[in-house]
């Protein structure tokens, strides 16, 4: 039981770190898909945009905004989905620490101090605006998305 248990979390973690596709989502949700029109399918299927497609076009293209914002614009409402991604930026550091421990000896328990140094490698992820589409009244306005993953 326990070794059912264990596999069945490790294919549920390694399926949460799979991409989601254009064609996964079209996928799951074909009566979305179904309702467009046949050229905004086609843009869909290469997760490809253009001006006056839907919501629910833009989600099965390029899927869920990483963050949402209403807002208005000459009268008209907008919406802006941000498509957020991360970069990893490596740096060299020094690390110096110092502490107490506790062991057990010949003559029972005893504390002693230590200290360490060193180099490490350090990684940080440094979060990025990867797209936008700026939507008015329900449709495409505008979108973008960065040439480069840095």
């Amino acid at each position: 039981m326990k070794l059912v248990l264990a596999a069945a979390l490790s294919v549920l973690v390694f399926a949460s770190c799979v991409p989601s596709t254009p064609a996964a989502r079209i996928a799951a949700q074909p009566g979305m898909y179904d309702r467009l029109p046949a050229k905004h399918q086609e843009l869909v299927s290469r997760g490809e945009l253009a001006k006056g497609m839907s919501t629910d076009a833009v989600y099965l293209a390029w899927g869920r905004a990483s963050r949402e914002y209403e807002g208005s614009e000459n009268g008209a409402s907008t919406l802006r989905w941000d498509y957020a991604g991360s970069t990893p930026v490596y740096s060299n550091s020094f690390y110096s620490g110092w502490g107490y421990g506790m062991g057990y000896g010949r003559y029972g328990r005893y504390g002693y101090p230590y200290s360490t140094y060193g180099l490490g490698q350090e990684i940080t992820y440094v979060p990025y605006r990867r797209a936008s589409v700026l939507f008015s009244n329900g449709r495409v306005k505008s979108w973008e998305r960065s040439r480069t993953n840095y």
